[in-house]
């Protein structure tokens, strides 16, 4: 590491080191032709992690926006820092849509060739094409179509991640068979492990866009809110999460998971409250309520107001046409983003969170 020098003006490593890694990523890899120095600096495993470790605790949005069916969207990040940014998936030559997202990383389904997957970095533009695997799980509602759920649980520390396909098995031109199966792929072995699981209503509802990665595990809030299906990747085992009393089978539907910095976190939405519960102990499920919050300023939105991402400090939450942000600590709400002219589809349709990190996924 380099020393400081007053005369020369040049900063130690450790100075430059912290600078660099809280810059967006274009504009760190921009940064990286400036000097030798520089380009080894950014290059290390180190700062790597540091970056990662950084850019982590800034939970963003990524919404798709498209004018027409026909024509290719635009994917939008929005940052409570950096505002919106515009970014494109086209160095996958591929139309594809975008079916999970976990700590920097996606993984995008292949629209017009089913049963091809990719797993990206959308930031440093740095993709992998999956392995096909032998058998297709499928979903009970489209025989022909891609995975009923979809699952990315990236570790940051060891750069490994795991793609989760999972439906109901069905044999070459038969209906289902009743069996579950889960397809898991290994980044680090390049290959995929199958599970086969017991017949059981509770999957039938899994919610597939409601995915969650917390403690090495998947999480999926069942569509009719009895509870969370939980898959642990380390032993290929499901096990189940109770909810909060508070929210039993009779109350409001409208319950969404999320995760909140490494917490497994569930929002309801009323027609007035908003009401954030923390899961405080993963093991003995304790559940925590922990923000009440009025929804007076934004009732006309409530009926169609999805909650997408959250912090300790902050709820994004997403509607037809609009990005809101509220901040937990100041109870202040803004608007981060507003589709100016029709749009085909929700916003809310194609909303993950996101993160932005430099996490290799080769």
């Amino acid at each position: 590491m380099n020393q400081p020098n007053p005369q020369n003006g040049v900063f130690p490593d450790e100075v430059i080191l912290l600078i660099l890694s809280r810059l967006p990523v274009k504009s760190l890899f921009r940064f990286r032709s400036v000097c030798k120095q520089w380009y080894g600096l950014i290059s290390e495993k180190y700062f790597i992690e540091l970056y990662n470790e950084v850019s982590i605790k800034n939970t963003m949005v990524l919404v798709e926006v498209s004018e027409t069916l026909d024509l290719k969207s635009n994917l939008l990040c929005v940052d409570t820092y950096r505002g919106v940014c515009e970014f494109s998936l086209n160095f996958l030559r591929d139309r594809v849509k975008v079916r999970a997202s976990c700590n920097g990383l996606l993984c995008c389904s292949s629209i017009p060739d089913k049963g091809v997957y990719y797993v990206c970095n959308p930031m440093t533009r740095e993709f992998r094409l999956l392995p096909r695997s032998r058998e297709r799980p499928i979903t009970r509602f489209h025989p022909d179509d891609e995975a009923a759920l979809v699952g990315l649980a990236c570790n940051v520390s060891s750069w490994n991640y795991n793609v989760v396909l999972a439906g109901y098995h069905r044999t070459f031109s038969h209906r289902t068979d009743g069996t579950f199966v889960c397809l898991v792929f290994d980044s680090e072995l390049n290959k995929w492990r199958k599970i086969v699981t017991f017949q059981d209503h509770q999957f039938t509802y899994m919610n597939r866009n409601q995915v969650v990665f917390v403690n090495g595990r998947l999480h999926w809030l069942t569509e009719n809110c009895t509870c969370i299906l939980v898959l642990d990747l380390e032993n290929d085992v499901w096990g189940k999460i109770s909810l909060p009393d508070e929210l039993s089978c009779r109350s409001s539907k409208r319950v969404y998971l999320l995760e909140s910095d490494g917490s497994v976190s569930i929002v309801q939405i009323t027609e007035a409250w908003m009401n954030v519960w923390i899961l405080k102990d993963y093991e003995k499920e304790e559940w925590h309520l922990v923000e009440r919050v009025s929804l007076r300023c934004i009732r006309g939105l409530v009926p169609g107001i999805f909650p997408i991402s959250q912090t300790n400090d902050y709820v994004f939450l997403v509607s037809h046409k609009h990005v809101l942000l509220y901040h937990l600590k100041n109870r202040v709400w803004k608007e981060m983003y507003s589709v100016k002219n029709s749009s085909t589809l929700p916003l809310w349709f194609s909303a993950h969170a996101f993160r932005s990190t430099i996490s290799p996924c080769q």
